[in-house]
């Protein structure tokens, strides 16, 4: 007995979320052999990156040239913020005006469907297990960013130094008597050396540690400390300039209606319309519309995100509400001898970069 296996964009969700449940439904007696079951239409999701820049000026950062022969060093304190990568995903979000049954006959070849929790179509007759998608990968994928620390290491020598003047040329001292144990430890001139490579290791990088958190007094030190947000929009036309949020260097992500920042917008334009049926194309699509399993067939569009008249993210997406409905004869189903299976399309690539 041969499979009939049909691809179509049955979800059009294009991001189906792994960590989306999806249900088993049966056509039985009890439900009138019919799968109740909604079309989707396409949210879109823009994540942003955000980088909050933190500068410390060391303490002895007048004395660094001097003792240490470093010209480029922080100065001054001050925090300021940064877009970084902006990315662009889309997920299925159920149209409650568009919601149907499938329906089968009772002599269908045992009929199913799969379904997610909010009723979006993803299979029928075929098994389906949710991939996963663009967003959860990157998500996975992000790690926290390297923070130099400014580890408390004033020693009594130090602190005993008195003025600042002495008490750099003090933290000076202490960071080439370091260099000078780990080198004395690397070749092995050491009175006391570690007594296996374990050991070593870890006695060179406390060592490195207090090198890096004394010269951290002298260069000041830069963090970087990284969030994301989200905005999800559902389009029903065409956006020209449509503001999605507003950023400033101080603050970071402000409100849409918040003055104090430079608006980021979203342009997005369709690029492929439906065809306009005919009177007479309409009314037999409808008729074959009210007995067949409805689906959707996306429209694709160009979305771009601006800020300051540059491009953050551009690229094409297919949005279900810029397509179109298409019908399958519900006949499909009900030839035992080339049992019909329907599932949904798999994920295109991310949208642009």
């Amino acid at each position: 007995m041969k499979n009939v296996l049909i691809v179509i964009a049955l979800l059009c969700s294009f991001q189906l979320f792994a960590q989306t449940k999806v249900v088993k439904r049966n056509a039985l007696r009890s439900n009138n052999f019919g799968i109740t079951y909604s079309l989707p239409n396409t949210s879109i999701i823009v994540n942003v990156e955000v980088k909050k820049n933190t500068h410390k000026a060391g303490l002895y950062y007048n004395y660094a040239d001097r003792y240490l022969g470093i010209k480029d060093v922080v100065t001054e304190d001050k925090v300021y913020y940064e877009i970084g990568n902006v990315h662009l995903y889309t997920k299925g979000v159920p149209d409650k005006d568009n919601t149907y049954i499938v329906e089968f006959r009772s002599g269908t070849v045992a009929p199913y469907a799969y379904l997610t929790e909010e009723g979006l179509l993803c299979s029928i007759n075929a098994e389906f297990t949710p991939e996963e998608s663009d967003m959860e990968s990157d998500i996975k994928n992000r790690t926290a960013p390297l923070r130099a620390t400014d580890a408390s290491v004033f020693s009594e020598e130090l602190l005993m130094a008195g003025s600042i003047a002495k008490q750099a040329e003090v933290a000076a001292r202490q960071i080439y008597r370091i260099r000078e144990s780990r080198m004395n430890i690397l070749t092995g001139d050491a009175d006391n050396l570690p007594p296996d490579g374990e050991a070593m290791r870890i006695v060179i990088q406390h060592l490195e540690e207090q090198e890096r958190a004394l010269t951290n007094l002298f260069t000041g030190v830069i963090s970087t400390e990284t969030t994301y947000k989200d905005f999800t929009i559902i389009p029903y036309g065409n956006l020209e300039r449509d503001v999605l949020f507003r950023f400033s260097s101080h603050l970071g992500i402000i409100d849409a209606d918040d003055f104090g920042g430079t608006p980021v917008y979203m342009n997005l334009t369709a690029t492929d319309i439906p065809e306009i049926l005919d009177e007479k194309e309409k009314a037999k699509k409808e008729r074959a519309m009210r007995r067949g399993i409805i689906y959707n067939i996306p429209g694709k569009a160009n979305v771009e995100i601006v800020m300051n008249n540059n491009s953050l993210h551009k690229g094409e997406i297919l949005v279900a509400q810029f397509g179109n409905k298409e019908v399958l004869a519900a006949e499909m189903f009900e030839d035992r001898r080339q049992p019909v299976k329907v599932t949904s399309i798999p994920k295109p690539e991310p949208s642009g970069k």
